[in-house]
C-alpha cells in the first residue's frame, strides 16, 4: 500500500522521514492508532487541514530548538486564554472613565500620604495588551522553575519514548514536547492571571519594570457585576488600590526590586518530584500535550524546602502583608470622605486576597507559591495605630530601608511594636545592626564582640523577618 493510500502514513513520513517505519512501531508499541487519530481529526479527508496540522508541527519543533521553554508558544496560548469569552479592545469612552477615576484617586491620596504620584501617564488596557506588557516579567520571575521543569520532563519523555530505531527527526520531535507542554503551561497561567487582573499590582507586587497606574475594565466590571455597588465606587476603589501601590513602589525604590529577589531566591530552591512528574506523564502518555500540560498542575514541587527557603518564604510573607496592609490603611483613609461603600468594598477586597483567586492559583502552579498575604489584617492594625499615634509622616518613613521595616515578629503584637518604636527603642536597634553592616573590617575579637549583642528583632534586607506573610508552598 502506498503513502497516498495512507494519508497518515504520510504524514508520519512528513514528521520522522526514514524513521516513518520504526516512529510507527512504537506509536503502536505505547498504544496509539494513527489512522484512528487522523480519522477521527478528519484530515483524511481534507489535506488543507494535513497541511496546517504539518505546518504547526514543524513550527513547534522549530520554535522549540535549543530552547527549554517555547516562549513564543506560551505568548500565543497566554493571549488565547486572555481572550476566551471575549476581550474587547478599549473603546476611548471607557479609557476617558478610568482615567478619570485615577485622576480623582491622585487626589484623594494626596490627603492620605505625602508619596507622590509615579508622575507616569496611567494606562487602561485590555487583558491583550495586559498580556503584551507583563510578559517580560513572568519570563523572568517563571523561567528557571519552567526550565527544570522542562528537563525534567524531558528526561522522562525521552526515556518513556526511547526506541533503538527511532532517528535524528523523530528525536526531534520528542525533543519538541518538553518545551512545547512547558509554553502552554505558562501561557496557560499567563493568560488566566490576565482574565482577572485590574491592574499591574493585583498579586503585591509590580509587573511593569516601571511603577505606572494600570486599570483593565473588563476584570473591574466582571468584579463589580452583582456585587449591588454602583459601578463607579468600584472603579474608583480599584484606581485607589492600584494608584496606592504604584505610589509605594515609586517612592520606596528598593521596594520592587527587593520583592522580585526574593520571589527569584525562593524559586532557585524548587525542586521537582521527579517520581510525581514521572507518575504524571505514565498517567496521560506525552500523546496529548494539552493533558500532559494539565498534568504539571499536580503537585509536580517536591513539599520539602531547606532552611533557606522557609526563611525566603518567610520574608515573602511578611513583605506582601506590610505592602497590602499600607495599601489598605491609605486607601481607606483616601476613601472614607467620598465612597459610601468602602466598608463593603474593603470586606470583599480582604475576601478575594485571603482566599486566591485565579490570579493567585496560576502564580501557584508556576512556582509552588501562594502570594497571599495572610498576615494582611496584623500588617493593615500596624499601620493604622502607627498613623494615629504618630502621624502620616511618621509612618511613612518606616519604608526608608528594608532594615526599619518591621518583622514577623511585630505583626504578632502590632500596638508593642508601635509603642517601641515610638519609644526610639527599634530606631536604636536599627542603629546597631547599622553599624555592625558598616563595620566590615572587624577583627577577631571585635568580631565575638558583635557577636554578643542581644538579636535586635528587626528585619534584615535578606533576613527571614523581612518577608511578607502570604506565600505558602505548595508542596
Amino acid at each position: 500500500m502506498t503513502d497516498d493510500q495512507t494519508p497518515w502514513m504520510r504524514l508520519l513520513r512528513e514528521l520522522f522521514g526514514d524513521d516513518a517505519e520504526s516512529a510507527l512501531e512504537e506509536l503502536e508499541r505505547m498504544g496509539m492508532d494513527p489512522a484512528a487519530l487522523a480519522q477521527a481529526s478528519g484530515m483524511l479527508s481534507n489535506p488543507a487541514m494535513m497541511d496546517h496540522v504539518l505546518g504547526q508541527i514543524r513550527a513547534l519543533v522549530a520554535q522549540s530548538q535549543g530552547e527549554d521553554v517555547n516562549w513564543q508558544l506560551a505568548h500565543d496560548v497566554a493571549r488565547g486564554v486572555a481572550a476566551q469569552g471575549g476581550d474587547p479592545t478599549v473603546t476611548a469612552h471607557v479609557a476617558a472613565e478610568h482615567r478619570a477615576a485615577v485622576s480623582r484617586a491622585e487626589l484623594w491620596l494626596d490627603a492620605a500620604t505625602d508619596f507622590n504620584p509615579s508622575g507616569r501617564e496611567p494606562r487602561v488596557w485590555s487583558r491583550a495588551e495586559w498580556i503584551e506588557a507583563t510578559m517580560p516579567t513572568w519570563r523572568v520571575l517563571a523561567g528557571p522553575v519552567a526550565t527544570s521543569v522542562s528537563q525534567a520532563l524531558s528526561g522522562i519523555l525521552r526515556a518513556e519514548g526511547d526506541a533503538p530505531g527511532l532517528g535524528a527527526e523523530s528525536s526531534a520531535l520528542v525533543g519538541s514536547v518538553s518545551p512545547t507542554v512547558c509554553g502552554m503551561h505558562v501561557g496557560q497561567a499567563a493568560g488566566e492571571m490576565a482574565r482577572d487582573a485590574f491592574g499591574a499590582t493585583d498579586l503585591g507586587f509590580p509587573l511593569l519594570a516601571e511603577p505606572r497606574v494600570v486599570l483593565v475594565p473588563g476584570a473591574i466590571d466582571a468584579f463589580a457585576d452583582g456585587l449591588g455597588i454602583p459601578e463607579d465606587e468600584v472603579r474608583a476603589y480599584i484606581a485607589l488600590r492600584e494608584a496606592a501601590h504604584v505610589r509605594l513602589f515609586s517612592a520606596v525604590q528598593w521596594l520592587p526590586g527587593h520583592l522580585h529577589n526574593l520571589i527569584e531566591k525562593y524559586a532557585a530552591g524548587i525542586s521537582i518530584d521527579v517520581e510525581a512528574l514521572d507518575d504524571a506523564v505514565r498517567d496521560v502518555g506525552f500523546e496529548e500535550p494539552t493533558k500532559l500540560q494539565e498534568a504539571l498542575t499536580q503537585g509536580i514541587f517536591a513539599s520539602h524546602h531547606s532552611d533557606e527557603q522557609r526563611e525566603t518564604l518567610e520574608s515573602i510573607e511578611t513583605l506582601l502583608a506590610l505592602v497590602e496592609g499600607w495599601v489598605q490603611e491609605i486607601t481607606v483613609r483616601a476613601a472614607a470622605p467620598h465612597l459610601p461603600s468602602i466598608g463593603a468594598l474593603r470586606e470583599m477586597m480582604q475576601r478575594r486576597r485571603a482566599t486566591g483567586g485565579p490570579a493567585e492559583d496560576a502564580f501557584a502552579t508556576l512556582l509552588g507559591l501562594e502570594l497571599r498575604p495572610r498576615r494582611m489584617r496584623d500588617a493593615a492594625a500596624l499601620w493604622s495605630r502607627l498613623s494615629l499615634d504618630a502621624g502620616p509622616e511618621a509612618r511613612d518613613t518606616v519604608w526608608s530601608h528594608p532594615d526599619v521595616l518591621p518583622g514577623a515578629e511585630a505583626l504578632d503584637d502590632p500596638q508593642a511594636w508601635v509603642a517601641r518604636w515610638l519609644s526610639g527603642a527599634e530606631e536604636d536597634d536599627v542603629d546597631r545592626a547599622l553599624e555592625a553592616l558598616l563595620a566590615g573590617g572587624l577583627g577577631d575579637d571585635e568580631e565575638g564582640q558583635e557577636s554578643d549583642r542581644p538579636d535586635t528583632g528587626t528585619a534584615q534586607s535578606d533576613a527571614p523577618d523581612d518577608g511578607p506573610d502570604g506565600g505558602t508552598p505548595r508542596g
